[in-house]
């Protein structure tokens, strides 16, 4: 059976036939990562198939994206029929009802193909809110002809001396090489996906069991001092640099290590948009040897919004967009290591992804190693590895990272820096109801 054909009869097993009647124009939010863009290219395919349902895209930046569809789903604005949502937000807003269960999808979606921790992170009490797109952990990226060229081999499972010491062993500014790159920008999703899950590992904790901030903490000040070692070795202007601005630079060789989100990978072994393809190797999230990685839990996942007046038009849209079809579409159109990875369990079963994909296995390995129910070292009242999964987060994560955006730029010292978010974190727990004065 054809790929376009295959789509058809998920699409009609979904929602039936579509009524005669006005198109129906589906809004749908993303944010402006490479996967994302694909699918809003192949999404011709969709509409070809869907005559009645045309596609408005609005694509933004991932801080962007966040603070826009808050605003609209909690004023119940209406404006979005698809919500691109990551696993911070599904299931609090799920909770909250904002979104649209998503529990009477048909078998031909094959539900119980998803990876379960990544199900589990879009789920409320067993019933999925939000479809995944692609799901990722956090592993290193390391240039292996660097690696070759001093004398150094990179362990699967490096510690946080191996990345310093290759990093400074790479670094050669003069020669358009610097040693690292590492989130600067500041957010909860930027700068503090990076600084969360590394202080995971070098075992500091964002709250103690009773819910008190550990910013005061030895551990949470040997993270920022590692960080801030390594990010000088970073190339300048790291406080403006995301995700997307280092996958530009280390395709374009400035980047002798990143360890970053193991999306990435499919992006930097492209022959057509990166000059280091084929030179480089790939090893888990870094450690100190206290039994915790780097290693974060994601998934940039599509949710239809309780407020959207096409609610059945915008799931067969979700259901078409996250479907072994679509992963079918485009391995067919750009080949299998463009995939979308980290959802499905038929995905590293597949002969074909394992060949065009050699980082597959330990794609699959860090996110199943990540546990964000036991994301620390020492016990937490909290689930969630680079991010707290309360409300109250997001604002408390923004502050933070903008605090240690102060302590890389010199504006602050870490010291400095440190004190003003444990300040901040006490006033926004104390008025949360989380800590008495």
């Amino acid at each position: 059976m054809s790929i376009a054909r295959s789509l058809v009869l998920l699409a009609c097993a979904l929602a039936g036939p579509l009524a005669a009647q006005d198109a129906v124009t589906l809004t749908i939010a993303t944010v402006d990562n490479p996967d994302m863009i694909r699918m809003q290219e192949l999404s011709q395919v969709f509409v070809a198939e869907n005559p009645g349902i045309a596609l408005e895209w609005i694509t933004l930046g991932e801080g962007e994206l966040r603070r826009t569809v808050e605003t609209d789903i909690a004023l119940g604005g209406g404006r979005f029929d698809v919500l691109t949502l990551g696993t911070y937000e599904v299931p609090i807003w799920g909770a909250r009802h904002w979104l649209v269960p998503l529990d009477d999808l048909p078998a031909e979606y094959e539900i119980e193909d998803l990876l379960p921790s990544i199900r589990d992170a879009l789920s409320v009490e067993e019933t999925l809110f939000a479809a995944p797109f692609y799901g990722e952990s956090s592993f290193t990226m390391a240039r292996t002809d660097l690696l070759d060229s001093a004398g150094l081999t990179l362990p699967d499972a490096p510690t946080w001396d191996d990345i310093r010491a290759a990093a400074e062993a790479f670094h050669d500014p003069d020669a358009g090489i610097h040693g690292i790159c590492l989130r600067g920008k500041p957010g909860w999703g930027e700068n503090m996906a990076l600084l969360g899950a590394m202080a995971n590992s070098l075992g500091a904790r964002w709250f103690d069991e009773d819910w008190r901030p550990q910013f005061d903490s030895p551990e949470w000040r040997a993270t920022l001092d590692l960080y801030l070692d390594l990010m000088a070795l970073a190339p300048p202007g790291a406080e403006s640099h995301g995700f997307n601005e280092i996958l530009a630079m280390f395709q374009a060789g400035s980047c002798g290590i990143w360890v970053d989100a193991t999306v990435a990978a499919s992006s930097v072994n492209d022959p057509e948009d990166s000059v280091v393809a084929g030179r480089v190797g790939f090893a888990l999230a870094p450690d100190a040897g206290l039994g915790r990685r780097a290693n974060w839990l994601w998934a940039w996942a599509l949710a239809v919004p309780a407020s959207s007046d096409a609610p059945e038009e915008a799931r067969r849209f979700v259901a078409w967009a996250t479907s072994r079809g679509y992963t079918s579409l485009v391995a067919e159109r750009e080949g299998w290591a463009a995939a979308p990875p980290g959802t499905r369990l038929s995905l590293y079963a597949n002969p074909d992804y394992l060949a065009a994909a050699p980082f597959a296995r330990l794609v699959l390995r860090s996110i199943q190693e990540a546990d964000p129910k036991n994301p620390a070292v020492e016990p937490v009242p909290y689930t969630g590895i680079q991010f707290v999964a309360i409300p109250e987060f997001q604002g408390l994560g923004d502050a933070v990272g903008r605090e240690v955006v102060a302590a890389l730029t010199g504006a602050k010292s870490a010291e400095e820096a440190l004190a003003s978010a444990q300040e901040t974190a006490l006033q926004l727990m104390t008025a949360a109801g989380y800590l008495r004065d």
